[in-house]
């Protein structure tokens, strides 16, 4: 191997190394907060009470504002849970590809934006579910393309949207029980989460 080359393999090398190490980690991270959440429906499930509603944004109600940080992590049933576990596991896999540390930040600002907007325009309902998320991921992935411009990201961003285009759907009111202003609200927080977190203008790379 030439010596003029050999740089260029050895980033490439060092480049591989960390994406699988992020691969990792991300997947280690998304299956930690699954398990939390099925861990929780099972609580939730085997004792009394309605922790849905105690802990659920309850919109325009000031008690209900604990929700923004717990409703996320709360389902109305197994069934709710099961539809959100598969999506939320491949977009939050996706999204913390490019660091734990940048996941967790989108991941808060997701919670905060979705879940405020959702208090804000769901007077007098109570919202709970990882859906939000979901919209949030998926919205961070795209716009982290668009934002950032690395080839790779570019590239899981066409590739998610090409997916996913079809949960757009669900910013739009009508469907009874479903939460369109958690969908549309942590869409928006993804974005936001995207812009705030993108590479300094002049970064490598």
């Amino acid at each position: 191997m030439s010596d003029y080359s050999r740089p260029r393999y050895e980033s490439a090398k060092s480049g591989l190394a960390s994406l699988l190490s992020g691969a990792l980690a991300s997947l280690l991270t998304m299956l930690a907060i699954l398990g939390f959440m099925w861990a929780v429906e099972i609580f939730d499930y085997l004792t009394p009470g309605n922790i849905d509603y105690a802990y659920g944004i309850r919109g325009w109600d000031p008690d209900g504002l604990v929700g923004v940080f717990t409703a996320p992590f709360l389902h109305g049933g197994f069934g709710h849970l099961m539809a959100n576990s598969l999506p939320l596991l491949v977009l939050g896999f996706v999204a913390g590809l490019r660091g734990i540390g940048k996941f967790l930040a989108a991941s808060l600002l997701i919670i905060v934006i979705g879940g405020v907007g959702t208090w804000f325009t769901s007077p007098g309902t109570y919202t709970v579910g990882a859906s939000g998320l979901v919209f949030g991921y998926f919205g961070y992935v795209v716009a982290r393309g668009l934002f950032d411009r690395r080839l790779l990201d570019v590239v899981l961003g066409l590739g998610v949207a090409a997916a996913y285009w079809s949960i757009l759907a669900g910013v739009l009111p009508g469907t009874p029980g479903i939460s369109w202003q958690g969908h549309l609200f942590g869409l928006i927080g993804g974005v936001v989460a995207a812009w705030v977190l993108r590479r300094p203008a002049g970064a490598i790379r």
